[in-house]
């Protein structure tokens, strides 16, 4: 078996074996990124490698998966691997991650045999000594462990929750709401709906007090995606969504082609070099703040709310400064 081949079959095995309830054919073949017959080859090698691949019928489909894990001998972790987990605690905003990874990074440890962890060690120190983290300015996210977990006993469990919020127009009310989900970044939020509504709202969570899950059965709606809420906004800020149009220069187009705005965007080079950026998005307030940094690199095409905007936090600032 070619090396290539041997790769993809112990990676096709990895992902079976880490599914509970496994993959069908065209879920492997877009994983692997291979057409249906060559997933289907690969498939067989595993079979024939573990005994323990299983088929599950779930009409239409049928799904594959290797019960009861992998021996470790196929588990054994790279020093890139390890060096890129230690890499994501360094680097994530939020201490309570960091210190589930840190953890992480342990158990994938101890479940490493002797000789491997002997082998591996020289060159994590290495590479550990040879990256870094660039620390940009910014809020430094805050969190309580507690709290985090009175939210997610409440997201797991469908259950309306109440805390006492110290932001806001009226600090200290003390509010029920509906959990959607929780929103990781430069500031973690909390999103969910006052009760009697289904309109999202966001909570710092370093302004969220006292937590607890209720007895009130509180699902999100069934058509809520927290991924398209986070989408909807430049930022965090969620207000209207509008159509926004950028242009870069000429010269400013290479930043701009290498520069991801937002997930929707459409990205076009013009005739003269330029580069038009569009996308939908609300939080203009956040979008403002950002296009200062490009400078007369920009122009603000639409909508017409963002560059009044931006042109009024630039008066406020020079009028600060020049004083």
């Amino acid at each position: 078996m070619r090396h290539e081949k041997a790769a993809q079959v112990l990676d096709l095995a990895r992902r079976l074996a880490s599914s509970a309830e496994g993959m069908t054919l065209d879920e492997m073949a877009r994983e692997l990124g291979v057409g249906r017959r060559t997933a289907e080859r690969l498939r067989d090698a595993v079979g024939a490698l573990f005994p323990t691949l299983e088929a599950v019928e779930e009409p239409p489909y049928r799904r594959f998966r290797i019960s009861g894990g992998l021996d470790g001998l196929y588990q054994a972790p790279t020093s890139e691997e390890l060096s890129a987990l230690r890499r994501a605690a360094e680097a994530s905003g939020s201490p309570a991650s960091a210190a589930a990874l840190r953890s992480l990074e342990r158990k994938v440890l101890a479940a490493t045999r002797a000789g491997t962890r002997r082998r591996l060690a020289p060159d994590l120190e290495a590479l550990v000594q040879a990256e870094a983290i660039s620390v940009h300015a910014g809020p430094r996210p805050q969190e309580d462990q507690r709290s985090l977990t009175a939210i997610r006993e409440a997201l797991l469990g469908f259950r309306a929750l109440r805390f006492r919020y110290d932001g806001g127009s009226r600090p200290g009310t003390v509010r029920e709401v509906t959990p959607y989900g929780l929103l990781f970044g430069r500031a973690n939020y909390l999103v969910g709906a006052d009760a009697g509504t289904d309109t999202p709202k966001s909570w710092r969570l370093d302004l969220v007090r006292e937590p607890e899950a209720q007895a009130r059965h509180a699902p999100p709606p069934e058509d809520f995606s927290l991924q398209a809420y986070a989408d909807q906004s430049f930022g965090v800020y969620h207000d209207a969504v509008e159509d926004v149009v950028l242009r870069f220069s000429a010269d400013a187009a290479p930043g701009a082609l290498r520069w991801r705005f937002h997930s929707t965007q459409v990205v076009k080079t013009l005739k003269d070099g330029s580069v038009e950026v569009r996308f939908r998005a609300s939080g203009m307030r956040e979008l403002a703040w950002h296009l200062f940094t490009w400078g007369d690199a920009v122009q603000i095409v639409a909508p017409d709310r963002l560059r009044t905007l931006l042109v009024r936090e630039l008066e406020a600032a020079l009028t600060t400064h020049r004083r």
